[in-house]
């Protein structure tokens, strides 16, 4: 091997090292704040809220006609928030995700399921 290859090689060397170094180096500055010892909280939605959790479904209190009604899910599947009867409501919530539908503006108890899981139930009360 000639020296100017040695040296090269050596070179490339340093330069890989100092690159992983780089960018494998943590935050240089200390942190502004002491760290907090509360546990994070989930963020809550405004309003009525229909939670899915161990596909179950938790219904809101009553909501008034015409609201929005945000469905949470915290499933790692999709489902649905279909009514029974009619087309008072109908929406798709991704795993893990959210979404919202407007309450019907007509009062009364709407049952409501899962189309992709027929054991999960629940009922909507607008009043």
């Amino acid at each position: 091997m000639t020296p100017r290859i040695l040296v090269l090689s050596v070179a490339i060397l340093i330069a890989a090292v100092l690159l992983v170094a780089a960018c494998s180096a943590g935050p240089t500055s200390a942190p502004s704040s002491a760290p907090s010892s509360a546990s994070p909280t989930a963020v809550q939605a405004a309003g009525p809220t229909i939670a899915i959790a161990a596909m179950k479904f938790t219904s809101p209190a009553p909501v008034p006609p015409g609201a929005t009604v945000t469905v949470t899910n915290s499933d790692g599947v999709e489902h649905t928030v279909t009514a029974d009867s009619g087309n008072a409501f109908n929406v798709e919530i991704g795993e893990k995700g959210t979404a919202t539908f407007t309450a019907p503006t007509q009062p009364g108890t709407y049952a409501y399921h899962c189309t992709y899981h027929p054991t999960m139930h629940g009922q909507l009360i607008v009043a």
